[in-house]
């Protein structure tokens, strides 16, 4: 009986599929070195980076009258490192993203890596568009609006004292959650030129994906409905602004598809 494959097959085989893990491993750990570097040059300035992260809790607060407390004697030194971490991502980004690219580009075609391009710069500039509105708008009204809370309830003195380790981690959900939530046409894009959806079906959901886009500026955002309308609003232009790209995009492909089908029927009728 003849056997159904052969090793040799497997050797064949076997070689590239152990490159690719190779070069795999080589921009893993390149990421990573970069990663490594970032934090070194971000340590020393850790208190500086945590102070601009502080300045919309400051300014709810009246003059003078702000405090972060930590009840932990540890806790002040593992915000420095998570500062220092979340400062060393944003500033190795572009590195790890060009590794990244570096090693899907190979198995592109021309014309899937110039389709891809677009999607890769604008990422990190919505993405930035999104942490500076969580920054400047958001983060100042919603800290007031959590302030507004202190007074007298029974005779006692409510006083806000956040902790360090809680405000950071407060303000890092606000700056990845606006940041992820803008790329929002990145993600319809793709899905659109991999065939996923289509503009006409995402026109047809419009109602629905209002009611998606609601529903996740009110779980993101404090309960405040002006806090929920600098997400909502945004976001919704963000995917208006996406059916308009679809729109221009799937008009250029059908008339590149014509001029295809022109071209070969000239050629024949000229012959």
């Amino acid at each position: 009986m003849k056997p159904v494959f052969r090793i040799s097959d497997l050797d064949e085989t076997e070689s590239p599929l152990l490159d690719h893990l190779i070069e795999l491993r080589n921009r893993l750990l390149r990421c990573l070195v970069t990663l490594v570097v970032a934090f070194a040059i971000c340590l020393p300035f850790a208190d500086d980076i945590f102070a601009i992260l502080v300045r919309p809790l400051t300014q709810a607060f009246p003059d003078g009258q702000g405090r972060l407390i930590y009840t932990k004697l540890y806790e002040a030194f593992f915000v420095e490192l998570k500062v220092a971490v979340f400062a060393a991502f944003f500033l190795s980004f572009p590195i790890i993203a060009n590794q990244l690219w570096q090693f899907v580009a190979p198995g592109l075609y021309a014309k899937e890596k110039k389709a891809f391009l677009p999607f890769l710069f604008a990422t990190p500039i919505l993405f930035s568009a999104g942490a500076a509105l969580a920054y400047f708008v958001v983060m100042p009204n919603a800290f007031r609006w959590f302030i507004g809370f202190q007074g007298d309830a029974g005779g006692l003195q409510i006083e806000a004292l956040p902790g360090t380790g809680d405000y950071l981690a407060l303000v890092m959900q606000f700056i990845l959650a606006f940041g992820i939530s803008f790329l929002l046409p990145v993600l319809l894009m793709l899905l659109n030129r991999a065939g996923i959806v289509s503009r006409a079906s995402l026109a047809k959901a419009r109602r629905y994906v209002i009611v998606g886009i609601v529903a996740l500026a009110a779980i993101i955002t404090p309960p405040d409905p002006g806090s929920q309308l600098v997400l909502a609003l945004p976001l919704y232009l963000l995917f208006e602004g996406s059916l308009f790209l679809m729109r221009i995009t799937e008009r250029r492909q059908a008339r590149e598809a014509a001029k295809a089908e022109d071209t070969p029927e000239a050629e024949s009728a000229e012959a």
